[in-house]
C-alpha cells in the first residue's frame, strides 16, 4: 500500500464508516472586508463522508449556499481530527428529487438522531451539498506522520500539502 492509498484508508477510519462528523466549511463572503480583499467565512456542520468527499444538509438560501454559488472553492477541517483540505462545492438540488434518493437514505441513516427536527424536505430548498476533496493533509498524532493527499490524480503531493 502506497502513501496515498495509507492516508486514504486513515481517512476512512476518522471519518467514514457512516459517522456524523463535525467540520469547519470556510467559504468566501460575497461582499469584500473594509481593505476591499475577500473575506473567509467559516462555519461548523454535520457531515458524512465518503470516498473523498463531505454530504451535507443544508438550505439553499443560506449564505454557505449563495457564497458557494459564487466561488465552489472551499476549505474544511477536522474539528476533531487534524484534517485540512481544499475542495469543490457541488449544490446536489432538492433532498426528494430521485437522482439524490442514494444520498438521501445515507443521511437520513447517518443524521437519524436529528434529521427530521432540522429539516424540512418539502421545502424545495432543502438540499444536498457535495465538498468533494481536491488537496488535503492529514497529521497524525501532532506532527508524527503526515499524509499529503491530491485526491484529484489520486496520488500523494511530494512537495507538502495543505496546512
Amino acid at each position: 500500500m502506497n502513501q496515498f492509498e495509507e492516508g486514504l484508508q486513515l481517512l476512512e477510519e476518522k471519518f467514514g464508516g457512516g459517522k456524523d462528523n463535525l467540520i469547519s466549511l470556510a467559504t468566501i463572503a460575497l461582499e469584500s472586508a473594509e481593505n476591499q480583499q475577500p473575506r473567509p467565512v467559516v462555519r461548523t456542520v454535520d457531515a458524512y463522508y465518503e470516498k473523498g468527499a463531505f454530504y451535507i444538509i443544508t438550505h439553499a438560501q443560506s449564505n454557505k449556499m449563495k457564497q458557494i454559488a459564487h466561488n465552489p472553492e472551499v476549505s474544511v477541517a477536522g474539528n476533531l481530527e487534524m484534517f485540512t483540505a481544499n475542495a469543490l462545492a457541488e449544490n446536489l438540488g432538492w433532498v426528494l428529487d430521485p437522482k439524490n434518493a442514494e444520498i438521501r437514505t445515507k443521511l437520513r441513516t447517518v443524521f437519524a438522531e436529528w434529521y427530521d427536527m432540522a429539516n424540512n424536505e418539502a421545502d424545495e430548498n432543502c438540499c444536498f451539498l457535495a465538498v468533494h476533496l481536491t488537496k488535503g493533509t492529514l497529521n497524525i498524532n501532532h506532527w508524527e506522520k503526515l499524509y499529503h493527499l491530491d485526491f484529484v490524480n489520486q496520488q500523494e503531493m511530494p512537495d507538502g500539502g495543505v496546512y
